[in-house]
Order: structure tokens, then sequence, then C-alpha cells
């Protein structure tokens, strides 16, 4: 058995038809890989934003029907994460801004959401109202995240601060409803 082994290693080893598909292997399996990677990466990304969003419609609704009702800054970033469904260390990472805006002469929010940078002290609240009944509002949420291959792909991509951290954003508009 040894012996018949041996032999049959001995012509696979010196067998040089399969040289051709191993050099071609050694150059598509790196690609391959990488699109695989970049694919999950995306998913995930994508499947984190769904959530954000998710979070933030519900807890919308919530604040929009309930005028009576007075939310704080953290009572509504509990209820986010509380809907969103999952988010990874949702509470660290989430920061919140919400806005009145002017209807009939509106002005958008600035561009560069605020969000929270781990190396950074944390900075106070930024725009925060409740509003009144009929009042146009604006909730913004900036969430951080850890990418899952961090420096590989799309996750090195995401990474714009450099910290290892990338981030998302989730916009809902409301009027508060007469009580």
């Amino acid at each position: 058995m040894n012996m018949r082994m041996k032999t049959i290693l001995r012509r696979f080893r010196k067998e040089e038809k399969g040289a051709v598909f191993l050099i071609e292997f050694a150059i598509m399996a790196p690609m391959l890989f990488f699109m695989f990677f970049f694919g999950f990466e995306l998913s995930m990304h994508s499947i984190r934003q769904m959530q954000l969003d998710r979070g933030l419609e519900v807890t919308t609704r919530e604040v929009r029907l309930n005028t009576a009702v007075e939310f704080d800054h953290d009572s509504l970033k509990r209820a986010i994460c509380a809907n969103s469904g999952g988010l990874d260390k949702c509470n660290e990472n989430l920061r919140l801004e919400m806005v009145t805006r002017n209807a009939r002469g509106f002005t958008p929010l600035p561009e560069n959401a605020d969000c929270i940078n781990s190396a950074e002290e944390v900075t106070p609240v930024r725009g925060w109202s409740l509003g009144q009944e009929h009042e146009l509002m604006l909730m913004r949420a900036c969430y951080r995240f850890i990418p899952m291959w961090g420096q590989f792909g799309l996750g090195a991509q995401l990474d714009g601060n450099g910290d290892g951290y990338a981030q998302m954003v989730s916009i809902s508009a409301f009027v508060q409803e007469p009580r």
C-alpha cells in the first residue's frame, strides 16, 4: 500500500499538464476573493443602513403622534437603537440632531453631520428642538461603526477619518401633529 501510494504521488508530481490552470488560479483567486469580500462588506453596510433608517422612521412616527410627551435627546437615542433591530454599540455610536425648519423658506441642514469621533471629546448636542404643533421638523441620525474588513476592499474606502470607523447618515422629516 505504501509503495503504491508513493508511485501515485511520484507520477502526480512529474505531471505538467495542469500547470497552466495553476497559474490562472493563482492570478484569478485573489480577484475572486476581493470581489467576495467587497460584496459581503457592501451587504453588511446596506443592512446597517436599513436598520438605521427603520429605527429613525419608527421613532419619528412616535414623536410625531405623541406631541403631548416631552422627549429628550437620550430617550430618542434609546428608542432609535431599540427600533433599529440590533446596531452594534448603538447608544455609544449614534448622534442625533433635531431642528425646526420653515416649510415655505426651507434651509437645509449643514452638509457635514456631527458624528462621534472616538479619538476626541464628545461635542455637545447640536441643534435640538422638539418643535410645536404644525412645525416642520428634521431629524438626522449619524451612526459610526467598524467595518467587517476595515483595511480591505470597501472597508478601507468607508473609513474617511482614518480612525477605523465608517459612518452613515439617515434623515427624517415630519410635521408635529396637533394635540
